[in-house]
């Protein structure tokens, strides 16, 4: 009796040593480290049918967090006209969930598409991050991630669009103006073109903004220069000095009292697109500010509905989807 007690004693003290010995818990284990993020990746749903799939990453380099897209999906099986939305702050603040006195931009978002048009919302480096033109090379890797999953979320890789305000605008236009220059981005050389673009009050020639009472000190720190920032820095940051007759159609819309970015980008963009026979059409409202701020709550509500539904009726026609 004795000696069977002392038996199931030993196996008692032998399983519970076994189980608080390391390696009893069973877990997956890869070959090799594993840098992907499995956190699980569920979609929220908006209004239309609309699936959203908040930060995805699009690329990781060493050095940097991983950078991430919102991609807005219809419930339609497509394949949809992508657009491509990147947001302002000079280059050196705000996010891809705000847009001027759009109180919920995610909506807008989901509801550009619910008309027909698979939506992404960019993260790029800021310039305290990285300076130019690593800016524009985050959104040609973001597109090009895009192409890549382009059955995954129901795009069309042959018309894709951009747009973008403020600093967002002249990232917008530098995209849609530069393809395949690998001289500003390496990797862009195998790239599919823009087939539309939008700026809101956006940077064109950065030489024309030394006047502005800060002296563009936003655009000094995204080129990383200490004093004024030599001539060569200055072309290659600004658009205009890509135009040429390949580009896709624009849309300009500014204010006439911008103090941010003088009403002047605009109109000497839309000039030179006009000069290389590129498809512009231009919107100038009237007595408001930058983020198309007016004298009044009525007036920004105004300025910016119509900014805004001039923006998704451009998309409508520049990229073949029809009006609802």
């Amino acid at each position: 009796m004795l000696g069977s007690c002392l038996m199931i004693l030993s196996l008692v003290g032998s399983a519970a040593s076994a189980a608080s010995t390391p390696g009893r818990r069973i877990f997956p284990v890869a070959e090799k480290p594993v840098l992907e993020d499995r956190f699980p990746a569920e979609p929220v749903t908006f209004p239309g049918g609309v699936k959203a799939w908040r930060d995805v990453v699009y690329q990781t380099l060493p050095g940097y967090r991983p950078q991430i897209i919102d991609i807005y999906v219809p419930p339609t099986p497509g394949p949809h006209p992508l657009v491509l939305y990147i947001h302002g702050g000079g280059w050196m603040a705000g996010h891809t969930r705000h847009s001027g006195a759009l109180a919920d931009f995610p909506k807008v978002l989901a509801s550009l598409a619910a008309e027909g048009f698979t939506v992404a919302s960019l993260e790029y480096r800021l310039s305290a991050e990285a300076r130019f033109p690593a800016q524009l090379q985050d959104s040609n890797a973001a597109i090009r991630f895009l192409r890549a999953h382009a059955s995954e979320y129901r795009i069309d890789p042959k018309r894709v669009g951009v747009w973008g305000g403020s600093a967002g605008g002249h990232l917008s236009a530098l995209t849609a103006v530069t393809c395949r220059n690998t001289k500003l981005d390496p990797a862009a050389a195998q790239d599919g073109c823009i087939q539309a673009a939008v700026t809101w009050y956006g940077v064109y020639d950065f030489s024309a903004m030394n006047a502005t009472p800060d002296g563009n000190s936003a655009g000094s720190r995204l080129l990383g220069c200490d004093g004024p920032c030599p001539a060569d820095k200055i072309a290659a940051v600004s658009p205009v000095t890509y135009i040429d007759k390949s580009d896709p159609p624009f849309l300009l819309i500014h204010g006439t009292a911008d103090k941010t970015v003088p009403v002047a980008q605009s109109h000497i963009g839309e000039a030179a697109l006009r000069k290389a026979g590129v498809p512009v059409e231009s919107i100038y409202i009237d007595g408001v500010d930058h983020s198309f701020i007016g004298a009044t709550p009525e007036a920004t509500r105004s300025a910016t509905l119509r900014a805004t539904n001039a923006t998704f009726d451009f998309f409508h026609d520049t990229l073949g989807v029809p009006r609802k």
